[in-house]
């Protein structure tokens, strides 16, 4: 299993693309403003209480009150709202847990009123985003995540990730573990810490105890509302989880982001910053490897499958509904094989949608029927291993008598949507046509001022693929593309683009930059 990651700068954010065996399975924008990111760590103020819902509406900047309710405080709440009041006044002069006297753990039942009050100071981390109307969801269960664990202040517990199947490798980063934490903290160690050396784990500790030593610092003196920690971009918490020795490749076009995503590799895991390459092309980097043609295809309404069947997906307010649908499929061994083999290839091109456009909440799929209760089993066994490298919490219910599966999937930020329907091209939805050569004639009068008025060279004209082929067609001497040579005597390079409406043109330098017409 290959993976590959593909970072396209842009000039208003950054893409970013991993491919699993050069299929599209996760998709991210990273815009420049990056506030209120899952894992991000806040001073809130406590703007109301709600003790019919039990829960508070804390004030953390943004533009509506984040929701914070009483089971998500955490067991450990007292402490930290113990250790926030006394390092705010000053009385808490180190960030080291060394000395803290921690307070008695939080029952499970309990009355939010009976803990806060309104305008209140408290720490809180962002555990869901801002999605439509609703603001950021909070917790006060602070926690830190490293390459190889996850740091649990104020928590003398740790425990090791379940998909450890050995019990001598759990014993042993256990007992590694408890030889290295800090007093009053605690851990989570993950999955890739396994057979790693004390060594890598102590290194990644230190480095979680200086993020606590930045809270502590950005705490001090504080005012509320403000961003106590970020949690780290995008792409360097791609890196973070998922880099292993599947991990072939890191393409990116940017030379300032390259030596950025090198130094972190080269920080998480020495020697293996040779994956990570420059891309300078002429082609877009998406372009070159085929991302934005999958978009296409996996981001519509209707999603194709290779066999002929095709997926028909809606989203509502409430859930998702996706319907199964054999098409043009035929196969040779009747209906019940055939419907087995159109839903199995379903539900492996479902499980990677559902991780590639982050969709959460109640998913509900119907499938084509199967009547043989053996082949219902099979069609669920197969959800659950297609699932299984889908790093999101999710549930699957086996399929009901009508061929319905359900599934709840975690959500902790909007669903993508990327518009994949076009304008019409020539009328630009207006109804009303202007000749297509015209356009032809218009990307040469831009050719005859950059060249003839402008002396602009070294520069390359990106088309829609058919208008790529209209433009070459001929061969030499008959092209337009060799026309245009004989005329302006410099040679044009024509890219196509599959991200382009069918007459949309741009012209771009060397370094792949727009240039304005």
């Amino acid at each position: 299993m290959s993976l590959e990651l593909i970072v396209d700068v842009r000039p208003n954010g950054v893409w970013l693309a991993l491919l699993r065996e050069g299929k599209l399975i996760e998709l991210h924008e990273e815009r420049g403003n990056s506030d209120f990111a899952v894992g991000d760590i806040y001073l809130g103020k406590i703007r109301r209480l709600s003790p019919s819902l039990n829960a508070a509406f804390v004030d953390v900047g943004y533009d509506r009150d984040a929701f914070l309710h009483y089971l998500d405080l955490g067991s450990n709440f007292n402490s930290l709202n113990k250790y926030t009041k006394e390092v705010i006044r000053g009385k808490q002069s180190v960030p080291s847990l060394q000395y803290f006297k921690l307070e008695p753990e939080l029952q499970k039942e309990g009355k939010i009123d009976s803990l806060l009050s309104s305008s209140q100071f408290v720490m809180v981390q962002v555990a869901k985003e801002p999605i439509s109307s609703k603001g950021p969801r909070l917790s006060s269960e602070i926690t830190l995540a490293g390459r190889y664990m996850v740091l649990a202040p104020f928590s003398s517990k740790i425990s090791v990730s379940q998909k450890i199947r050995s019990h001598e490798e759990k014993k042993r980063l256990k007992e590694a573990m408890e030889g290295l934490l800090p007093k009053n903290f605690g851990a989570i160690i993950r999955t890739v810490a396994e057979n790693k050396t004390a060594e890598d784990i102590q290194q990644d500790l230190a480095q979680l105890l200086e993020k606590w030593d930045t809270i502590y610092k950005n705490l001090k003196g504080s005012n509320s509302p403000k961003r106590i920690l970020g949690e780290i971009n995008t792409t360097s918490s791609i890196l973070r989880d998922l880099l292993n020795a599947d991990f072939s490749n890191v393409h990116v076009n940017s030379s300032e982001l390259f030596e950025e995503i090198s130094s972190y590799v080269q920080q998480i895991a020495p020697g293996k910053n040779s994956i990570v390459k420059l891309y300078d092309g002429r082609i877009p980097i998406f372009e070159r490897y085929g991302i934005n043609k999958q978009i296409k295809v996996l981001f519509g309404k209707k999603v194709p499958m290779p066999s002929g069947g095709y997926l028909i997906i809606e989203h509502t307010e409430a859930m998702h509904v996706i319907d199964v649908n054999s098409g043009n499929r035929k196969g040779a061994d009747g209906q019940e094989s055939n419907a087995l083999a159109t839903n199995l290839e379903a539900a492996e091109e479902i499980s990677r949608i559902l991780q590639l456009r982050d969709m959460g909440g109640i998913i509900c799929i119907d499938f084509i029927d199967l009547h043989d209760r053996e082949n219902n089993r099979i069609l669920y066994e197969k959800i659950k291993l297609f699932m299984k490298n889908d790093r999101a919490k999710h549930n699957i219910i086996p399929p009901s008598k009508f061929g319905v599966v359900e599934i709840t999937r975690q959500r902790v930020r909007e669903v993508t949507e990327i518009e994949t329907n076009e304008s019409c091209p020539t009328c630009n939805g207006s109804g009303e046509i202007q000749a297509s050569i015209l356009y032809a004639e218009e990307i040469e009068n831009n050719l005859a001022y950059m060249i003839q008025d402008r002396g602009m060279k070294g520069f390359s004209l990106q088309v829609h693929p058919y208008l790529d082929g209209y433009f070459k067609k001929g061969g030499i001497f008959r092209s337009m593309q060799w026309k245009w040579y004989f005329r302006f005597k410099t040679w044009i390079p024509i890219t196509p683009n599959t991200a382009f409406h069918i007459l949309e043109y741009k012209f771009v330098d060397k370094n792949q930059e727009i240039i304005p017409e």
